[in-house]
């Protein structure tokens, strides 16, 4: 994995921390929130192909999202 692609990976957890911290419930494991991140980058990189858009203003996006939840 490249080094943008990490730092967005990063960049996820930290806002996944965010939320689960926001809600009151605990972190998962390392692994686990890891792996979702990852997930959420290659969809915001599957929808910048699809809509042309940047990634992490998609990301953005999709933490709003998650927000209203």
């Amino acid at each position: 994995m490249g080094f943008l692609k990490n730092q967005q990976v990063k960049v996820a957890i930290r806002l996944l921390a965010w939320q689960y911290e926001r809600n009151g419930q605990p972190l998962p494991e390392k692994a686990l929130l890891e792996g979702h991140a990852r997930q959420i980058v290659d969809e915001a990189h599957r929808i910048a192909r699809q809509r042309g858009g940047n990634v992490l203003s998609i990301l953005k996006e999709m933490v709003t999202e998650m927000r209203r939840r």
